[in-house]
C-alpha cells in the first residue's frame, strides 16, 4: 500500500516537473524572440552574432538616433535617455546595443576610430 502511494507521488511529481520545464522553455523562446536574439541567430548563427568585433559608426548613429554632425554631448544625452528608458523594460539585449553604440561613438570622438567605417 505504501509503495503504491509512493509510486503515485513520484509519477505526479514528475508530471508537474515536466509541465513546469515545458512552460519555462516556452517562455524562454518568447523572450528570445522579443529581444531579437532569435532573429540574429536566424540570419547566420553565432558567426554573424560574434564575428564582427566592433560596431560600425553608421550603426551606432542609427541606434542612438544622432547624425554625423552631432557632438559628444548629444551622444551622451541620447545614451542616458535611451538607456534609462530601456532599463524600465528590462531588455538586456537593447541596453547592450545602446551601450555598445555609445562606446563606438566615444571611440570616434576620441580618435580611436573603432573599425574604420566612419
Amino acid at each position: 500500500m505504501a509503495s503504491r502511494i509512493l509510486a503515485n507521488l513520484i509519477v505526479s511529481g514528475g508530471q508537474v516537473l515536466l509541465r513546469a520545464a515545458a512552460a519555462a522553455y516556452q517562455k524562454a523562446l518568447v523572450n528570445a524572440q522579443r529581444s531579437g536574439v532569435a532573429n540574429e541567430a536566424a540570419k547566420g548563427g553565432a558567426a554573424s552574432m560574434f564575428g564582427r568585433k566592433t560596431m560600425s559608426i553608421e550603426e551606432a548613429r542609427s541606434i542612438l538616433g544622432v547624425d554625423a554632425q552631432c557632438t559628444l554631448e548629444d551622444v551622451m544625452g541620447r545614451y542616458a535617455k535611451m538607456f534609462e528608458a530601456n532599463e524600465k523594460n528590462g531588455s538586456f539585449y537593447l541596453q547592450s546595443k545602446i551601450h555598445r553604440a555609445k562606446e563606438r561613438m566615444e571611440a570616434e570622438f576620441l580618435g580611436e576610430g573603432g573599425d574604420g567605417d566612419g
